[in-house]
Order: C-alpha cells, then sequence, then structure tokens
C-alpha cells in the first residue's frame, strides 16, 4: 500500500447530502481514506440510508469503509422514525436490568447493521456526576462507575454480536464538566487517583473485556497533562491508556473541528498532534477543504518525519485489523431484511417496555 493511501485509512469524514457528494467520493477513491461518519442530513429513510452506505463502499478501492454513526438513543440519534426510537441510557441506567440493556442495544445493531452501518459511536462510558454538564447527563447511564460499566459493558457486547463496532466514549470521561466541548474547552483539575476511583472505571472494565474503539474527550485534565486536551496528548493516549490501561484497540478523536480543539489549534495542526500523540482515526465532519487541508498536513508530517512510519504502521494495523474482524466478508443492504427489522414491532414493544420499567423503578438516592 502507498504511503499516501495508509495516511488516508487513518482519516474519517462527514459531508452533506443524501447521496455522496463529490468530494466525499474523491477523498475514497482517490486518498482512500478510512471511513464516513453519517449524521441526520444524511439520511432520509431507510431504504435511501442503505443505498448511500453501499454507494460509498462501493467507492472504496481497497479496504472497505468503517460507516459509523452516533446513535446513543434518546437525544443523541441520527436516525429518525421509521427507525424505532430507543431511550436514553439513563432510562436504561434506571431500569438496571442488564437483559433489557442488551436487548436494547441488540436491536439497535439490528437496525444498524441492515442499512449498512457498521461502527457506533457507543456506548457513553461517562458517569454522571457533575449535573450541571451541559453535554452528558441522560447520555450517561448514571452517577455510579459501576452501574455505568455494566450496562456499557451490555451496550458492547450486543453490538459486537451484531458484527457493529462500538466504540466507547468520551476517554478518560466527560461527566464531571461544567462545559460543552463543541463550544469551548472544558477543563477538569481531577488527580489521577480521583480519576482512577470513578472516571477511569468503566474505561478499564470495557478495556479488560474486548472493547476495540475508544474515542477520547475534547477536554483539558490539568493533573494528567496541563497543555494539551486528551485527544492531543501523549500522556493520557500512548501512556494512560496504551501503557497503564494496556488498551491495543483503535483509538478515535471525537471532531477535530470542535471549538474545544479549534480554539487552540488549526484542525491539520490537531490532526498531526494527534497522530503523534497515538490516535489512529482522525474525525473531522464538516468541511471538505479541512479534510483536505488534514490529509496534506499529515502526509508532509510523514515525509518529514515528525510522524515515523513506524507510528504510521502501528494505527493501520489496527484500523485493518478491525476491518477485516468486523467488515468482511462485506454483505450489501437486503430489501427483505430492512423491512423486517427496521422499526419492527418487536423493537417498538422492547422500547414501550423499558419506558414502563423505568416508570415504576423507584428513584435511587445518588451520590454525586
Amino acid at each position: 500500500m502507498k504511503v499516501t493511501h495508509k495516511i488516508g485509512q487513518l482519516l474519517m469524514v462527514g459531508f452533506d447530502g443524501t447521496a455522496p457528494s463529490a468530494g466525499v467520493e474523491e477523498l475514497i477513491r482517490k486518498h482512500h481514506i478510512g471511513g464516513v461518519i453519517l449524521f441526520s442530513r444524511n439520511i432520509k429513510d431507510p431504504a435511501q440510508c442503505a443505498k448511500l452506505t453501499e454507494s460509498l463502499q462501493k467507492a472504496a478501492p481497497d479496504a472497505p469503509l468503517f460507516i459509523s454513526v452516533d446513535q446513543e438513543g434518546g437525544r443523541v440519534s441520527r436516525l429518525a422514525p421509521p427507525f424505532t426510537q430507543f431511550p436514553p441510557a439513563r432510562t436504561l441506567g434506571h431500569c438496571d436490568s442488564v437483559d433489557l440493556t442488551y436487548s436494547c442495544a441488540e436491536a439497535m445493531a439490528k437496525e444498524l447493521a441492515a442499512v449498512g452501518i457498521n461502527m457506533n459511536f457507543a456506548p457513553v462510558l461517562d458517569v454522571d456526576t457533575n449535573p450541571k454538564n451541559p453535554i452528558i447527563g441522560d447520555r450517561a447511564f448514571g452517577a455510579s462507575p459501576t452501574l455505568v460499566s455494566k450496562h456499557g459493558l451490555a451496550t458492547i457486547a450486543a453490538l459486537h454480536d451484531q458484527r457493529v463496532i462500538a466504540c466507547g466514549k468520551h476517554f478518560p470521561g466527560h461527566g464531571d464538566t461544567a462545559a460543552d466541548s463543541h463550544k469551548t474547552l472544558p477543563r477538569v483539575d481531577h488527580s489521577l487517583h480521583r480519576m482512577a476511583d470513578l472516571e477511569l472505571k468503566p474505561f478499564i472494565h470495557a478495556v479488560e473485556n474486548r472493547l476495540h474503539a475508544v474515542m477520547t474527550a475534547h477536554v483539558l485534565y490539568t493533573k494528567l497533562d496541563e497543555k494539551y486536551p486528551a485527544s492531543l496528548s501523549k500522556k493520557i493516549i500512548s501512556q494512560l491508556l496504551r501503557k497503564t490501561i494496556q488498551f491495543e484497540g483503535l483509538v478515535v478523536t471525537d471532531d477535530l473541528e470542535m471549538k474545544g480543539i479549534t480554539d487552540g489549534f488549526t484542525v491539520p495542526e490537531a490532526a498531526v498532534r494527534a497522530v503523534q500523540a497515538g490516535s489512529d482515526l482522525i474525525l473531522v465532519c464538516h468541511s471538505l477543504d479541512q479534510q483536505k487541508a488534514v490529509l496534506e498536513a499529515l502526509i508532509h508530517a510523514v515525509e518529514k518525519g515528525t510522524i515515523t512510519q513506524e507510528r504510521l504502521n502501528q494505527s493501520l494495523s489496527r484500523i485493518l485489523s478491525l476491518k477485516e474482524r468486523f467488515l468482511l466478508p462485506h454483505q450489501a443492504p437486503q430489501p427483505k431484511k430492512i423491512k423486517q427489522v427496521v422499526g419492527c414491532e418487536a423493537h417498538r414493544s422492547l422500547v414501550e417496555e423499558i419506558e414502563k420499567r423505568s416508570e415504576t423503578m423507584p428513584v435511587r438516592g445518588v451520590k454525586r
């Protein structure tokens, strides 16, 4: 594989429209990018979504694409009706039934797989310890690391059982922030000892139980790295996540176009820094110009040696290994299966059961 094509595999992009744009097709065919992320703007209905994902895959010249989505349930759901509308993680945590959590994630994964989506940026493994947190809240299973660990693992297992890659987020923990990293760079001043007791526990538990992908947080953890946010921090990714926690899977950045990054770095600078820090897959969700600039910056960094061939090959190996495990052999979406699975009565009934169970559960006091 050419070096430029290796570098392309490190990039995941978003685009506008319900069919592949000329820009994203060029990135796939010419630059061999590793994946695409879909948003509500890309999805009109199940049949159209399936046609879109298959068109994207057909454009890929060699390795299949990661086709990802943020489908957590609740307010972070990219798939509108007739896709089943799944509850937020907090509702599942409140029910506290591993069987229900597994069944919910299983149903979600079946609908994703039916339309050709093979990676879900879920579960949220953050612990909801800060009631003023504007971005996590009901996206987390709860305020207890034990609760989050238990239901996070059930979600991961269900997704993987349906051959959809789970990606736990936002490492090392976004639960105790009072700012939204889409708008600014949040800051956390907790010690590593405190984080090991709380925020890190769900991630450690998931890594020990075969989590294959982790998304990093655009948050500055001053006691871990006073200069760089986690997504750009070698201390947090290479030392804490890789060496201490011994995570050998795929590290994915959150979108590098978020203000938590762009207030301090250009997107290309951040991309190079993220790879140097140990990230494998770089997420650039909106601007084609920025996506091309990131590719150019990564190519230049490899040519200069600021990203070594060894570092590049480490990420490429993780990407291709995960694709081989989950994406091969490629199976095109089947119209008959889409009609049988998406928004089916069994999935709607499951959601009703979860909501009824949640309503009858006592409200527990939580220690924040």
